[in-house]
Order: C-alpha cells, then structure tokens, then sequence
C-alpha cells in the first residue's frame, strides 16, 4: 500500500485524535492535513505508519493548544468568529458539552496524556516519546487530568491560581493556619534531581510537614506559569532557576514539585501576581 492509500486509511483515526484533543472539529481537520504534508514531504523511511502519523498528530494538536495558553502579554484584538452550530453538533457527538469544558481546564500536555491514554489506549511509552518526556511523567500528567475531569471544581470553588496564591501568601506571611488549610491532609513534596542538587527536598509527605517547610519561607519566589498551569519560580538574575509546580485538586494543593531540569525552566513564563478579578 502506497503512503496516500495508507494515510487515508488512518485519518479518520487521526480526525477523531485531533478532535479529542483539541475540541474544534475544523481545527483537527488542519492539524491532519497539516500531518498529511508532512508524511508527503518526507523522504525518510518509517517503520509504522501508524505510530509516526499519530506522534505528528499529536504534536501538530500539542503546538496548537500551546498557542491557546494564555499569557501575560498585551491583547492582540483578534476579531472573535461567530461558532458554526454545525460544528457544535460534531462536537457534542465526538467529545460532549460538559467533558470539553472540563478538558478546557487542562494544561497541553495534561490533556494530551489524558486523552491519548484514556481515549485512545495509547500507551505511556508512546505518550512519553510523543511529549518529549518520561513514562512516569506522561503517567503522571494523565493521573492529574483525570484526578480534575472526574472532579470538576464547581462555580463557588477558587481557580486553581487563586489557591496556588494564596497558599505562596500564606507561606511568605507565615501563616501556618493557613497553609493547613490550604493543603491537602496526604499532601506531597517532591524535588527532580536537579531541584534536589541546589537545596530542595527530595521528598515529605503529610499536611502538616509541607505547612512546616513553607511556613515563612519562600520570599523569593514569583509568580510563574509551568506548562500553562500557576505557580512560582525562584529567580536569579532574571533566570529562573526552581520552578514550583502545585498540583490542586478540589480547592486544596494535593503536591509541590520542585523542577529545576532545564527544558522545564526554559518553558517557565513570568505572570502577573496580581490578576483581573
């Protein structure tokens, strides 16, 4: 079977993938064309079809939701485009109303560990190679999606911005009270090897050990965005240099990870501290 009779036999998987993924059925068609000249403009042998169409698939659909993550930076004025309600009924069908809301919530790669695994039973080695990452790492960014798909914060519950906030004050006011309840009672620490070179734990569990950690501390630390997601960073000389990254499940911080590899700082992005309302 030659690439194009090939291709137009895995695409309507890809158009389901990319639609998954992204939640705008138009866009997923540009991300498969988008796949399709890549396939064609590539000379290279490939050993699965199917794997290679998929990881190009995914990226393409991961570039794009990079692109959508909102940072503090001054508004373009793009002219907003009314919907097209045939394609609200497409992506009822494939996706559903109130999942796609809640994938809205996810970072990039969460939401694409998520829907890959859960959807489509990738496998985490898969995933790991299509994000550039781990298999305990890409495990991870599915275990935290599904962690706030199966629980979506209702209306009256904080951003998750606003409890990493208030949990960073309350850690610089010395306000263990709060800290406590801000945290989760098995609430976890944990830093990569490189966090752990320069200083930070390797590990502590337990509300009351993490309140203790950052009780009065971490004065330093600025606000930051980590993969689309709150948090904060230690910076020097204008280079971050820790980044924090909270996971917040039901209103409350359920982990910390110190990262200091990097790739993941280089993706770290200054945020405004104090936000719109």
């Amino acid at each position: 079977m030659d690439r194009t009779a090939a291709f137009e036999t895995e695409r309507p998987r890809l158009q389901r993938i990319a639609t998954k993924v992204l939640g705008d059925p138009g866009e997923a068609e540009d991300v498969v064309q988008q796949a399709w000249l890549r396939l064609h403009g590539s000379a290279a042998e490939i050993e699965s079809l199917p794997a290679w169409l998929t990881t190009v698939t995914t990226r393409l659909c991961l570039d794009r939701l990079r692109a959508r993550t909102p940072v503090p930076v001054e508004d373009l004025g793009v002219t907003d485009v009314a919907p097209d309600p045939a394609d609200d009924v497409a992506l009822a069908d494939t996706v559903g109303v109130a999942l796609q809301a809640v994938l809205d919530r996810l970072s990039p790669r969460e939401r694409v560990a998520f829907v890959l695994h859960d959807s489509f039973a990738v496998d985490f080695p898969a995933v790991a190679t299509i994000l550039g990452t781990t298999p305990a790492a890409a495990r991870q960014l599915a275990s935290r999606a599904r962690a706030k798909v199966s629980r979506p914060a209702p209306a009256d519950r904080l951003d998750d911005w606003q409890v990493v906030d208030a949990f960073m004050a309350a850690a610089r006011e010395g306000d263990f009270a709060g800290l406590l309840r801000l945290l989760a009672p098995d609430a976890v620490v944990e830093g990569d090897a490189a966090a752990v070179l320069v200083g930070t734990p390797a590990r502590m569990s337990g509300r009351e050990s993490v309140a203790g950690f950052f009780d009065g501390s971490a004065h330093a630390a600025l606000p930051a965005l980590l993969e689309g997601r709150p948090g904060y960073a230690w910076y020097h000389r204008g280079a971050a240099m820790v980044a924090f990254d909270f996971t917040v499940v039901d209103g409350v911080v359920t982990r910390v990870d110190f990262r200091a590899d990097p790739d993941v700082l280089a993706a770290v992005v200054r945020r405004e501290e104090d936000r719109e309302r």
